[in-house]
């Protein structure tokens, strides 16, 4: 749990060190950590997911089709969350 509150500390440290100033030249570079966070949510969350699934099916393997049912649309609209995530960052980078 340290290690964890450790990293979030270091991302708002990282987000918060980015000057308004800079915000037309330091765009970029606030859309790449955007981009790194977006795939580590994703990861995060496809882990998670995927966790409770087997959790679930290890204690109930008469319900695996429900559970795998149930796993894969969620996992779809994190993808689906992700995605736009990556594409908003892309389009900030662009623009």
């Amino acid at each position: 749990m340290r290690n964890v509150l450790a990293c979030l500390v270091a991302v708002v440290v990282v987000l918060a060190s980015v000057s308004p100033a800079s915000a037309a030249e330091g765009a970029g570079h606030a859309a790449a950590i955007g981009m790194g966070l977006s795939v580590l949510g994703i990861g995060l969350g496809l882990g998670l997911i995927g966790y409770a699934a087997l959790s679930g099916i290890a204690r109930q393997p008469e319900q695996a089709g429900a559970i795998q049912g149930a796993m894969f649309i969620i996992a779809g609209l994190v993808e689906g969350a992700g995605i736009i995530s990556l594409v908003l960052c892309l389009v900030t980078i662009f623009v």
